[in-house]
């Protein structure tokens, strides 16, 4: 059997302005990366701003399980079964992080027949925006100690500095460092910390903003720390948003690559969803809504943390509107949430199916909520037997959803033809009536109680006595009307990433909240989610290598 990297290697790509043409996007309105990868140009939007928008549909998921789900190759084939289809289609995509590539996750650009290319630059390096955000974020941290060295000005309690210099890899010896050390001429000494880039709120500033002046407009809020008299301080208070937004120029530019079947993919922005909002930019997404008919995009994780913010947070902001849900689950991974070890998965249980469809069962009612339809997809593994097939039919059935077998890892477009037809059926026959979760007015602790019970299934939520005083404090300077961005841990509805199925009762945990001002969102802390994650044992850049050729193995 090939690797997915295999898969990739072989495959004969187009020239990305052929591929741009598919979408009538001229070769003038590109900025090109070598032959396979461009950046949409300020220009193409201005030509196309005025068009009507083609249809959203949201591909999320089950939480993720060691059993694989495959959302983001669902993402792709679906795509690509469109087009086959003879449909104008785009998926719209975030970047993956060099993180969890070299630590336990691997790559992110789909898998099997149902990927984008080429895949090994888009897992690296691909058109820098990751090093031109951790870029920013850094020199935004280099002038707030540069400020304190040269005099404080501003007056800054270096006890109260809340920005975080980061990089985009798994290191968790940074996530608490000790800087200054050494002369005077070397800083003053101080506790420091590093998050992974997708976690920067420089990654949710980009994702989010709708151009250069929105940009700029959101860098400058951004609070770096506080002063003595409490107030806070921020990155336009240090001069820094026209140095920092001169390093975003070009990555705030969407990015065009392509599928194995030369379907157009935009793919751009990366913040994860258990510590960030988990999805693609505003921008890619627009652009695609006005080059397409259909835009396939997706949420990271389980819908319980990628589909509420984008939800909650994207669409809150953007006032997009998806038309659809897809909810891609696995027998595999709904045994797994029954109780089985992952060794055993591949024989038949329907008693631990049945329990494990109740994390299923959770995700739908949750979607349920946001008013929008549902299809469920269950991506097709060779040992899943007719009977557990059909009970997941069955059972979709009684939620009021449609249900469609994917195998686009193995067949690629040809293996989503039949989700393809159930999604086109549901648009045409379901409307979608979207809505949020909670009101802009409600507390901050309102809307945090409210994503805790409503959608994680929580009895109670236990606050540190911090994270109360944080609250109190945003609040009083006028920031509590900002949707709340919860980092959880993705594997489990709870705070606990043992506890699976669809628990309900339990205790969440918020140990931290601080604003992201700029973002334009209030940041929430359960458990103990990391913003900077750590390598496993045996980390995934063990396998990775390169020969005197150039050609990459082990990448995924």
């Amino acid at each position: 059997m090939k690797t997915d990297i295999q898969i990739a290697q072989e495959a004969e790509m187009m020239h990305i302005r052929e591929v741009a043409a598919k979408l009538d996007i001229a070769e003038e309105d590109l900025e090109f990366y070598g032959k396979y990868k461009a950046k949409c140009s300020e220009e193409l939007w201005d030509k196309i701003r005025d068009r009507k928008d083609g249809k959203l549909i949201l591909v999320t998921a089950v939480n993720p399980t060691p059993a694989g789900e495959g959302k983001t190759t669902t993402s792709i084939g679906l795509t690509q079964a469109f087009c086959k289809l003879g449909k104008r289609a785009v998926v719209a995509l975030r970047e993956p992080s060099l993180g969890p590539c070299f630590g336990i996750k691997g790559g992110a650009a789909g898998g099997g027949y149902a990927q984008v290319v080429p895949m090994e630059d888009l897992n690296l390096h691909f058109t820098g925006d990751f090093h031109a955000i951790t870029s920013a974020n850094n020199l935004l941290a280099a002038l707030l100690d540069n400020h304190i060295q040269q005099g404080n000005q501003l007056g800054i309690d270096t006890n109260q500095i809340v920005w975080k210099r980061c990089m985009d890899m798994n290191d968790r010896v940074l996530r608490n460092i000790v800087v200054g050390m050494g002369k005077k001429a070397d800083g003053v000494v101080r506790e420091d910390h590093f998050v992974i880039t997708v976690a920067s709120e420089i990654m949710a500033i980009l994702c989010l903003a709708e151009d250069m002046e929105d940009l700029k407009e959101r860098l400058g809020k951004i609070v770096v720390a506080y002063n003595y008299a409490g107030t806070p301080v921020t990155a336009a208070d240090l001069k820094a948003v026209g140095a920092m937004a001169t390093l975003l120029k070009d990555a705030i530019k969407p990015n065009l690559i392509q599928t194995l079947e030369h379907t157009p993919a935009l793919v751009h922005g990366g913040p994860f969803a258990n510590i960030a909002h988990g999805c693609n930019s505003v921008r890619a997404t627009r652009m695609a809504l006005k080059l397409a008919d259909y835009v396939i995009t997706e949420a990271g994780f389980g819908a319980d943390l990628g589909a509420e913010k984008f939800f909650d947070i994207k669409c809150r902001k953007t006032g997009l509107k998806p038309d659809a849900v897809v909810l891609v689950a696995t027998v595999r991974a709904l045994k797994y949430n029954g109780g089985v070890q992952k060794a055993d998965l591949n024989q038949e249980n329907l008693e631990a199916l049945g329990d494990g469809i109740k994390n299923l069962e959770g995700h739908i009612d949750n979607l349920q909520k946001f008013g929008v339809p549902v299809v469920v997809t269950l991506n097709h593994f060779v040992s899943d037997t007719e009977a557990e097939l059909s009970a997941v039919r069955e059972f979709c059935k009684t939620k009021g959803c449609e249900f469609a077998l994917c195998d686009v890892w193995e067949k690629g477009g040809d293996g989503g033809i039949e989700l393809a037809e159930k999604v086109l059926q549901t648009l045409e026959t379901k409307e979608s009536r979207f809505q949020v979760l909670y009101k802009d007015e409600l507390s901050i602790k309102e809307k945090i109680e409210t994503v805790a019970k409503e959608i994680y299934g929580a009895g109670n939520v236990i606050y540190d006595a911090s994270a109360l005083k944080a609250i109190e404090r945003i609040e009083r300077q006028g920031m509590g009307n900002l949707p709340v961005c919860m980092a959880k841990n993705q594997y489990s509805f709870s705070d606990d990433p043992n506890l699976l199925g669809r628990p309900v009762g339990f205790d969440l945990h918020v140990r931290e909240v601080y604003v992201s001002a700029g973002a334009g969102f209030v940041v929430v802390i359960t458990g103990t989610i990391m913003t900077m994650p750590g390598l496993p044992k045996e980390p995934a850049a063990y396998r990775i290598d390169v020969d005197t050729d150039g050609k990459i193995t082990g990448l995924f």
